[in-house]
């Protein structure tokens, strides 16, 4: 096949990944043009919509009033493409890049939406459960925390077929759990560490079910 062939044919492949992170992005750009064509206070009210209307608010679950009807169920998608800023932003994106383009080399398309779908959810869930207080949550990391819980468990299951050591395994765990307490104290525990539980969790427990691409045909150079 061509270069250019090869192009289209992973570009394509990856439609969906694109699709996601450029609706993130251009979320924030939007909100970040705002901030330097608009007043400051005009820019602060337009985000502060934009997150009374798409962030995940924990008291929507209980007996909050919602903004419009359906929000109760709408934030559990919409949240995920909300940041917190630029920087938020690129850390999520940058790591959405990387991890999706492993998920779907192994389950394809629809398998990357389903992980990413469901650990949204998930993290979402969790959140809403664990939350301490009535703050709302944006962002992709629950989602992102799936993909990775379902690649872990994934790693699992090739380790434990060719009788390798598990410890690495282990060892990423442990790796995730430092990270997110390493940034939770670093934020001054403004870290949705609940949402990134209850992603991880659900990409996981998702992961053993979808049909997955064999191992070699992976490995295969593109």
């Amino acid at each position: 096949m061509s270069e250019a062939g090869s192009g289209t044919r992973s570009l394509r492949e990856r439609g969906a990944l694109v699709a996601i992170l450029a609706a993130c992005v251009l979320v924030e750009a939007a909100l970040q043009l705002a901030g330097l064509t608009a007043s400051p206070a005009y820019a602060g009210l337009l985000r502060q919509t934009a997150y009374e209307y798409g962030a995940f608010w924990p008291g929507l679950l209980r007996d909050w009033q919602p903004n419009y009807p359906g929000q109760p169920l709408t934030m559990f998608a919409s949240y995920a493409f909300l940041h917190g800023g630029l920087v938020h932003l690129a850390m999520n994106m940058l790591t959405l890049w990387s991890l999706g383009r492993e998920v779907i080399a192994r389950v394809g398309q629809r398998g990357f939406l389903a992980i990413y779908a469901v650990s949204a959810v998930g993290g979402a869930l969790v959140y809403g459960w664990l939350a301490p207080g009535p703050q709302p949550m944006v962002g992709a990391s629950g989602a992102l925390f799936g993909l990775a819980g379902a690649m872990l468990m994934w790693n699992l299951g090739d380790r434990a077929e060719r009788r390798m050591a598990l410890m690495p395994v282990a060892q990423a765990v442990m790796l995730l759990i430092g990270i997110n307490a390493v940034m939770w104290w670093a934020m001054q525990g403004q870290l949705a560490w609940q949402t990134h539980l209850g992603g991880a969790l659900a990409g996981a427990l998702l992961a053993p079910f979808l049909p997955r691409r064999p191992l070699a045909e992976e490995e295969e150079p593109g």
